[in-house]
């Protein structure tokens, strides 16, 4: 991709920003909705990631009919809104403000874990993906129980990339480029608690392996599996969903992980990256029209397989 102009990233950053502006200075009730009926509407007007949505949907549920499939793309694109509205608050939140919309409670189980965690001084790998609310996820966590570092692949708009950061760093969080930063994720995870990762996307070959998701082999990435078996840390699947009955955003978790120890370093990523993505695959079924259905998630396919999109 050609490096963009001083002129196109300042024309972007002050469109951006008016608009973030715009949606920032509603209520938040207002802002979410505005947002999802704008997202809502693209799924008519956007008929490519409409169709990517649809076939993804027809390989993950085979046995819903189209109806079905359509009424859990909608929601995504639904829930997709309701992302970029909160986005839009985040300036105005506090501590007080995320616990009163985040059921960030942990059960026994979880408190446990994260008691035992702690004191064995042991990184956790917190995996995710783009399901839910993954950015109120990250910020909720360091405002009500620490900060943490988060992988993610910086925009090609270095103005705008700043500005979402700025916002993301609120309550403490260090965001690391994901380009070429293993030793760095690394090193955080064994004097840390805490690095977020999201664990979802198609991957190149070079950098990925493939693994079953919704029964069909995904080219997922390895660096989770990588990161946390060359410092120790645990897995452990985690997404923040909305619970429309209660109004309110809910945490939910798969298991806190150990990753595979086979002394076959290609073996022990390959077992560690399925069982993290069947542990999504779990909670996302659980949610279906919270994850994002217009990613081509299956791209890459086995050697000799043709393509799906």
């Amino acid at each position: 991709m050609a490096k963009k102009s001083g002129l196109q990233i300042n024309i972007e950053y002050a469109a951006f920003r008016a608009a973030f502006f715009l949606i920032g200075i509603l209520p938040r009730k207002a802002a979410i909705r505005v947002c999802s009926a704008a997202f809502k509407l693209s799924a008519r007007f956007v008929p490519r990631a409409k169709n990517v949505g649809l076939k993804n949907l027809s390989l993950a549920f085979p046995e819903l009919d189209d109806a079905e499939r359509r009424r859990i793309l909608i929601g995504s694109f639904e829930s997709l809104g309701r992302v970029v509205g909160e986005l839009s608050q985040f300036h105005k939140y506090t501590p007080e403000t995320l616990a009163d919309i985040i059921d960030f409670s942990f059960d026994e189980e979880t408190e446990a874990l994260y008691k035992r965690v702690k004191n064995e001084k042991r990184g956790v790998l917190l995996v995710t993906g783009h399901f839910g609310n993954w950015e109120i996820l990250v910020l909720a966590f360091a405002a009500l129980y620490e900060p943490i570092s988060y992988l993610a692949r910086p925009l090609d708009n270095p103005k705008i990339e700043e500005l979402l950061s700025s916002l993301r760093m609120r309550f403490g969080n260090t965001p690391i480029n994901k380009s070429n930063s293993a030793m760095t994720a690394i090193s955080v995870l064994k004097t840390k608690f805490g690095l977020g990762i999201l664990a979802d996307v198609n991957a190149h070959p070079r950098e990925g392996v493939f693994v079953p998701f919704f029964g069909v082999p995904a080219c997922t990435p390895t660096g989770a599996a990588m990161i946390a078996i060359r410092s120790n840390a645990y897995l452990y699947p985690v997404a923040c969903v909305w619970d429309k009955e209660k109004s309110r955003y809910r945490f939910i978790h798969g298991k806190l992980m150990e990753t595979a120890n086979t002394g076959d370093r290609k073996r022990d990523v390959l077992e560690t990256t399925a069982a993290f993505t069947a542990e999504l695959e779990s909670l996302i079924r659980q949610y279906p029209e919270q994850w994002m259905w217009t990613h081509k998630r299956w791209k890459t396919r086995p050697p000799g397989e043709d393509p799906i999109y």
